[in-house]
């Protein structure tokens, strides 16, 4: 099949990417080595809940391609969570320094370039950094993404599964680390044998392995992650006063030795939208455009309960209007049955110096349509901020591929100073909401109480009559949302009984977080 001519393809380029709804512009054209502003390269807001990759080798641009994809999200209304892993995202909040060299390469992909800053909600997990602390609460987190941090086994992790459905059955709130510690702690103690036993597949040796895993966790000061004031997740879907949507940039630097743990947070995070978000179906624009940096650290040495899990979260969540877009070095770094997913491509360059490097460029390639371009070529010779893209038309059809100049940011191009991310983090209502750290009574609270009345009434004298024992117990308040049982009425009242337990479980979602009941 013979190839376009160049006038062909630019006009081929510049009609596949004219949309009749909104889009952001990613760039313009490069046929021939000739960069083309007549044709724009762009991405229809109404597709980019289909998700999308955003790939290449360290230092070609990818940083500053989330830059400008989300400068433009903003000012189309739509809200944006980035992962800044290197601290690079920041200057987010501060307008950009105009240069000769800038604008003459802004003039030459068609941008009309003024500097301007973003609203920003700049946060950092469980306080460690400047940021709105995000923490979550051990419940809410759920078994299978600490088990991932736990660094547990198969056998281990469905043990830890057997610890989470203990609580719950028995009303003791997993807060924070500690109260999963005093349940394990209960379970292997000679009160907790009973309740052990009744576990069936729980054994005492599994337990204590539990135990001391959780032990090693706090150790690292994981612990300062979960606990309360859980962050409730729909925030990120904030908009400003002025109509643009607000960009929640989550600071990471200081957890680059912890990958597992930062790495896990964030599925957390996607995970708990996609429980509480209603569906919107097709909608003019996302709710929210959610960029995983560093995507490749989210499956390594994943389990299968992981695995399955965060595939269907990223098939289904797109129907609750969030887009999802991966950030990685090549498609390779991400499972067949995620990539497949992912409709919308910016491939940056690759690097091919070893033979690995060759096999990935090779699949790379593989994974574009047909195009006028020599992908090895394009994709090997690219400079920095040049990608390769296509993307999801408003049919649903691949536009074509297109070598693209991309455009600049017209915030700061790097970070902007700690006083200035510190006066923005300060000043924004949430850091009221969620500022401080709170200890509500919970499961260790509970069992300690527990303990401490055990003891008390096993002390000399406690058998006789005048000994205070504490107080009676007191009769469970029916939940507020069920009648109580009619007391002649048993077999309706084990029916109540039966679907209050079954309601707790079905709280619980893709990757057993418990839902929170706003």
């Amino acid at each position: 099949m013979a190839k376009n001519t160049p006038e062909q393809q630019v006009e081929k380029i510049s009609s596949g990417y004219t949309f009749e709804g909104g889009a952001i512009t990613l760039g313009a054209a490069l046929v021939d080595g000739e960069v083309h502003p007549e044709a724009q390269v762009r991405l229809p807001l109404k597709m980019m809940n289909r998700h999308g990759l955003v790939a290449g080798a360290t230092g070609t641009g990818k940083t500053i391609t989330l830059q400008v994809m989300a400068e433009q999200l903003s000012n189309a209304g739509v809200p944006v969570f980035l992962a800044d892993v290197k601290g690079d995202l920041t200057g987010l909040s501060t307008p950009g320094i105009s240069s000769e060299k800038l604008l003459a390469r802004t003039q030459s992909v068609g941008m009309e370039w003024k500097a301007a800053s973003f609203p920003v909600d700049y946060y950092s997990l469980g306080g460690s950094g400047e940021g709105i602390p995000v923490r979550a609460t051990v419940s809410s987190f759920g078994p299978v993404l600490l088990a991932r941090i736990m660094e547990l086994n198969e056998t281990q992790e469905s043990s830890l599964l057997l610890v989470f459905h203990y609580a719950d059955q028995k009303d003791l709130e997993l807060y924070d680390l500690k109260d999963l510690r005093a349940v394990i702690q209960h379970l292997t103690s000679d009160e907790g044998k009973a309740d052990l036993a009744e576990l069936g597949g729980l054994s005492s040796a599994t337990a204590g392995v539990l135990l001391r895993e959780l032990v090693a966790l706090e150790a690292k000061g994981m612990e300062k992650f979960f606990g309360e004031p859980e962050f409730d997740t729909t925030k990120l879907l904030r908009i400003a006063d002025d109509g643009r949507g607000v960009l929640s940039c989550l600071e990471l630097p200081s957890l680059l030795q912890q990958p597992l743990v930062f790495s896990t947070f964030l599925i957390w995070l996607l995970a708990d939208l996609f429980e509480e978000l209603p569906e919107v179906g097709d909608a003019d624009k996302p709710k929210l455009v959610f960029f995983l940096d560093e995507a490749h650290l989210l499956f390594n040495d994943a389990s299968k309960a992981f695995m399955d899990s965060i595939t269907n979260t990223v098939r289904l969540i797109r129907s609750k209007g969030v887009g999802v877009f991966f950030i990685t070095q090549t498609p390779k770094d991400v499972p067949g049955e995620i990539l497949g997913q992912l409709a919308n491509r910016v491939q940056h360059a690759l690097r091919a110096f070893t033979p690995d490097d060759a096999k990935a460029l090779k699949a790379t390639v593989s994974t574009f349509p047909t195009s006028d371009y020599d992908l090895n070529e394009a994709l090997t010779q690219a400079g920095t901020g040049e990608a390769v893209v296509v993307v999801m038309n408003e049919k649903g059809a691949p536009t074509p591929v297109a070598w693209t100049r991309m455009w600049s940011p017209t915030s700061n191009m790097g970070a902007s100073p700690a006083e200035t991310v510190k006066q923005v983090a300060d000043a924004s209502p949430l850091m009221q909401e969620y500022g401080t750290a709170v200890d509500r009574e919970s499961a260790f609270e509970v069992l300690a109480a527990r303990t401490t009345a055990r003891d008390a009434a096993a002390s000399p004298g406690a058998g006789s009559g005048t000994a205070d024992t504490g107080p009676a117990p007191q009769e469970r308040r029916p939940s507020a949302s069920r009648p109580p049982a009619k007391q002649d009425n048993p077999v309706m009242d084990f029916a109540m009984q039966a679907a209050g337990l079954l309601g707790k479980e079905l709280m619980r979602g893709m990757f057993g977080p418990r839902r929170r009941r706003r």
